[in-house]
């Protein structure tokens, strides 16, 4: 889940010149954007494994949990792009600085929340800053270290993500388990508080302020149209349970295609007068890049949605805690450490071939899972984390590669929109994820259960979220064979 939340490297315009910080100050720098990039990464996962928890404090409904995570990914997609963008223009410390104060704030408002709905906009306000504070952190490493240190601190930042991949489930079982102070599942966004204060003290001193050489405008109504079209597409979906398929449902559905059909016309319009779009719709008419886009949605968006039901078969079907959910996860963020340096160092030579045997591994792994769990039985630990641990190391091979093996057969003056886009759709493709799959699993919870529902019940949903989603991925293996052979090297533009 973690990996497609990664800046991509090489997809934004140069920073303008600027000396780099020395020693000492550079280190300080490099920790504070660290500190960032990893309470983002770390809320990803921690809320899934909370989900439970936050649900029977609040009573939260089944769609309601799915926008507490939904959310949280739409509104960090929404913003990756437009605040790049801004970065470049009014200076990367200062965006990096507003959204790490927002995040902060958003965090601290998330705790305070007494119902879902509060919460559920608060999680947006939090994703939105945290589109803000993200896209900045590579331009604020390049200004911060001397060309020949870059390598070092890149590679710091590759082990912060895997770091907050293990850490995610295992701190979010911990702190919901600990209820320090009585605070419970609040603890995991109080946590950010500090942490937050400390790296804004620190990054006010520390962080050099750096530029792009590049004119281009943000495209704030693109992304709010594309945003948009997006909300009210998933919208009828999670709440189907609750609403059924009514008139209503159908209306905004019709809406989402309008408002999408607009944001395709006024990007088109956009791109047509000389400036830059979110997203330039000539970018489909290149094969490599409107392969990617399917195979992005597809394989990422089974990733979110995975975690979610697991964790919530986890603790409410089998009556495991928080903690001992984080410790099945753990081997699933093991085995994406383990293989994702191995994808990165082929990815020039076999980075197609990586991409379809780790898209077939996870499907492999959702299949054997099935298998332990279709009996209605727990399958107890180790199984439950060979399969885990299987997972973890196709999407170790495959996640972070994908954008680059896409920009492989995408022409270098479009490959910096293009790698955008993608980065994008990583987000947007998980809450679509989240959406589809974890109304499948909640609506077969519900129509399996007679009363109360029961081990097997979640255990039947489940099941039947692992074939569905075993299918996308061996689906998404098929659409990668239209990908170029290698990834692409950092391309800068």
């Amino acid at each position: 889940m973690t990996a497609s939340q990664i800046p991509q490297e090489g997809t934004r315009a140069p920073a303008a010149p600027s000396a780099p910080v020395s020693g000492a100050g550079a280190s300080m720098a490099l920790l504070v954007v660290l500190f960032g990039s990893f309470m983002d990464l770390l809320d990803a996962t921690i809320v899934t494994v909370a989900a439970p928890a936050i649900a029977q404090d609040l009573g939260a409904g089944d769609a309601q949990i799915q926008w507490m995570i939904a959310a949280y990914v739409l509104a960090l997609g929404a913003g990756l792009i437009t605040s790049g963008r801004l970065g470049d223009q009014y200076g990367r410390k200062r965006l990096f600085m507003i959204g790490l104060a927002g995040f902060m704030l958003t965090s601290a408002l998330c705790a305070l929340a007494t119902d879902p709905g509060t919460l559920i906009g608060m999680r947006a306000a939090q994703g939105l800053t945290a589109g803000v504070m993200v896209p900045q952190v590579f331009g604020i490493i390049r200004a911060s270290f001397a060309a020949g240190e870059r390598a070092r601190a890149f590679g710091a930042y590759g082990a912060v993500q895997g770091l907050a991949s293990v850490a995610g489930p295992l701190l979010g079982g911990l702190l919901v388990e600990g209820d320090l102070f009585g605070l419970g599942w609040r603890t995991i966004f109080w946590i950010n508080v500090p942490v937050s204060i400390l790296a804004l003290v620190i990054g006010a001193k520390v962080l050099p302020e750096s530029r792009s050489a590049s004119t281009a405008r943000p495209d704030p109504l693109g992304a709010l149209l594309a945003a948009s079209g997006i909300l009210l597409l998933l919208l009828p979906i999670i709440q189907t349970e609750t609403w059924g398929w009514t008139w209503a449902s159908h209306a905004l559905l019709a809406a989402a295609l309008i408002m999408l059909a607009i944001f395709l016309a006024y990007e088109r319009r956009l791109a047509a007068g000389g400036n830059e779009p979110v997203f330039d719709p000539a970018l489909l008419r290149i094969r490599a890049f409107a392969a990617g886009l399917s195979t992005s949605v597809l394989f990422f968006g089974g990733i979110g949605a995975f975690f979610l039901t697991l964790s919530v078969y986890l603790q409410n079907g089998t009556g495991r805690t928080a903690w001992e959910t984080g410790l099945v996860i753990l081997p699933y963020a093991l085995g994406s450490i383990i293989t994702s340096g191995l994808g990165v160092a082929l990815a020039a030579r076999a980075g197609r071939a990586l991409l379809i045997a780790g898209s077939l591994t996870i499907a492999a792994s959702q299949l054997l899972l099935w298998a332990f769990i279709r009996d209605g039985n727990d399958p107890g630990y180790w199984h439950l984390a060979l399969a885990l641990l299987i997972s973890g190391l196709g999407l170790g091979l495959a996640a972070p590669i994908l954008v680059n093996v896409v920009l492989a057969g995408v022409p270098g003056r479009n490959a910096g929109a293009a790698g955008g886009v993608l980065s994008t759709v990583n987000q947007i493709g998980g809450a679509i994820g989240i959406a589809l799959l974890g109304t499948v699993f909640f609506t077969a919870v519900t129509e399996s259960a007679t009363g109360a529902p029961g081990p097997a019940d979640y255990g039947h949903a489940l099941g039947i979220v692992l074939v569905v989603s075993a299918v996308l991925y061996v689906v998404a293996a098929l659409m990668m064979l239209a990908l170029p052979k290698t990834a692409a090297e950092h391309i800068d533009h």
